[in-house]
């Protein structure tokens, strides 16, 4: 398939998770989504989406299907890469009460299921500056947060007192589900990281 002028190829990890949504929202903004389960399927993207869902299971296949090293040196590379909740557990470089340790491309370290349990999930809204200035819903289901930032990682979002969006370079984390709400905003945010 041809990519029209300025439209872009973003790819969303579909290994599990809050897959559709993403792919909807780029589609919506005019950039050819598509879903990437092999590492042969990292070739051509101009970004990648890291979905919410369960971190571990994410982990595991990411491991399974052999995409972790090819997927974590795109990143390193220069790959423009956004985490939404277990993503950005994924891309973490550190984890509280945990072993594991996924990609570890941003200097950061994650607090999992902060926000408790299923049933403690919310949403709110805010204006995040650097991304809209008008007030953008956030959704939050059994949410992690950052507790710690590395020196060259920009926190855009507290809530509380906790970072819930943060960026270093062309890696950016969201404690929350943009893909959830009809607002476009964060998604175009992450396709102007891409489009630099």
């Amino acid at each position: 398939m041809q990519k029209e002028a300025g439209s872009m190829k973003i790819g969303v990890l579909s290994l599990q998770g809050g897959v559709i949504e993403h792919l909807k929202h780029i589609q919506a903004l005019g950039h050819e989504a598509i879903e990437v389960k092999r590492a042969e399927e990292l070739k051509g993207l101009d970004g990648i989406i890291l979905p919410g869902g369960e971190s571990t299971t994410i982990g595991k296949l990411l491991r399974d299907t052999k995409i972790i090293e090819p997927l974590r040196n795109r990143i390193l590379e220069g790959m423009p890469t956004w985490g939404t909740c277990a993503g950005m557990i994924l891309l973490a470089n550190n984890l509280e009460n945990w072993n594991e340790r996924y990609l570890q491309t941003i200097d950061i370290t994650v607090r999992r299921n902060a926000y408790g349990s299923q049933i403690d999930s919310f949403e709110t809204k805010v204006i995040i500056p650097e991304v809209s200035q008008h007030e953008i819903p956030l959704v939050f289901i059994r949410a992690p947060f950052i507790t710690h930032l590395g020196k060259d990682v920009k926190s855009l979002c507290e809530l509380d007192g906790n970072v819930v969006a943060a960026r270093q370079g062309k890696i950016l984390v969201t404690s929350f589900h943009p893909e959830l709400a009809d607002n476009l905003e964060f998604h175009r945010y992450f396709l102007k990281i891409c489009e630099n």
